[in-house]
């Protein structure tokens, strides 16, 4: 059985081999700060988003979108914050997509996304 780092690893460049090929440019991977970190940062079209990649084995401990909590929806939000004003982009149109994958042993992996999962939370 894998660890969970390599599973997450493994997660995050399907998930940014996924992103690409649906249109995203890739900013920065793991942007991390001292209260979090966002998987990957990506433009598409006039959006910059801030992407969170949830990697299971399998469904058995519910969806991975489950894992995105009001409290990691508030991280999320402040490290946002903090990327926008370190980068002057405090006037660029933003937001958050929750990117699913499941890698299950004796299938392709499964990929879902959901566009705008939340609100930024100040």
């Amino acid at each position: 059985m894998e660890s969970t780092t390599t599973i997450g690893r493994q997660g995050e460049d399907l998930a940014v081999d996924w992103l690409r090929a649906h249109g995203y440019t890739i900013v920065a991977r793991n942007y991390r700060r001292r209260f979090g970190e966002v998987d990957v940062i990506a433009h598409q079209g006039e959006y910059l988003v801030f992407v969170e990649v949830k990697t299971r084995s399998s469904g058995r401990f519910g969806s991975p979108f489950d894992a995105v909590t009001l409290r990691k929806q508030q991280q999320l939000s402040r490290i946002a914050k903090d990327y926008l004003v370190r980068n002057k982009k405090m006037d660029t149109p933003c937001r958050f997509d929750v990117l699913s994958i499941i890698l299950a042993e004796d299938r392709p992996p499964t990929v879902d996304i959901i566009v705008n999962a939340f609100e930024y939370i100040d």
